[in-house]
């Protein structure tokens, strides 16, 4: 059963940035409504938020999601109002998701995702990005896009393998299958899946661990481990984002999440 996170009093805003003590903040995925579903405006305010972050210092960020789920992709209907037969795509919006995914890595800020009810497609694709990820024990995780005839734009397949192996990864991209939290097949890369009553308290607990560590020393250490496991570069992401382009126009997708989302409006 997926169980709602509500955080009171949030302002009408796609992100909501929490200070806690000890150089630490929490950011809040603020779309409720859509799943918290990556547009334009929700992909700037992290880009903003990191700005900020990185010039005052903050050593840790959560990143948690208000609502039914962490992130469930990309805004869809975003998505479709790009009109394939026309040449038009969503480039701009996905090129935009990738280059905020690549400064995470690159950031001296340790990233933690905190994940429940679905962490799907460009929802996994930012949690993928995190340094450490906790889960509630009901979130639902998976690549997802080939259900729905698209392939990733937002790096999960530079991402992906590297987080949970080359078997896993591929079931899960080739399959489009969401498992749950506690599947073997994300033990390596959760650092820990708890209740969902829990999970505010489990990311703290974590925030307070990592905010102990020496600033300098955990940011140097975090570019060491990049450095031996190397990062997906602009050459990852211009791959994938070409790939996500030409089967965009030859598939005529604008038109395909048209009737998906009639279908699915009609349904609700």
């Amino acid at each position: 059963m997926t169980r709602e996170l509500l955080v009171e009093g949030l302002a009408l805003s796609p992100l909501v940035g929490t200070t806690v003590p000890h150089t630490a903040q929490v950011w809040t995925l603020n779309r409720p409504e859509s799943r918290n579903s990556l547009n334009p405006a929700l992909v700037d305010a992290l880009h903003d938020a990191l700005r900020k972050a990185e010039a005052d210092g903050t050593q840790v960020v959560v990143i948690a999601g208000n609502g039914l789920s962490f992130c469930a992709g990309a805004d869809l209907r975003f998505l479709q109002s790009h009109d394939a037969s026309k040449g038009e795509t969503p480039r701009e919006l996905l090129e935009s998701i990738w280059n905020l995914t690549i400064a995470m890595e690159q950031s001296p800020i340790a990233f933690v995702a905190a994940l429940h009810g679905h962490a799907v497609a460009g929802g996994l694709e930012l949690a993928l990005a995190c340094d450490v990820v906790i889960a509630a024990a009901d979130t639902r995780i998976g690549d997802g896009h080939v259900t729905n005839n698209l392939i990733p734009g937002g790096g999960a397949s530079a991402r992906l393998e590297r987080a949970i192996g080359r078997g896993p990864s591929a079931w899960l991209a080739l399959t489009g299958e969401l498992l749950p939290a506690t599947d073997q097949v994300f033990v390596t890369w959760l650092k820990r899946v708890v209740p969902a009553s829990e999970l505010s308290f489990e990311y703290s607990t974590v925030a307070e661990a990592l905010v102990r560590a020496s600033p300098v020393a955990s940011s140097t250490y975090k570019q060491l481990l990049h450095r031996h496991v190397p990062a997906p570069s602009a050459a990852d992401r211009d791959a994938e984002l070409d790939a996500f382009v030409e089967h965009w126009i030859d598939q005529n997708l604008s038109e395909t999440l048209r009737v998906l989302l009639d279908k699915n409006g009609k349904a609700s």
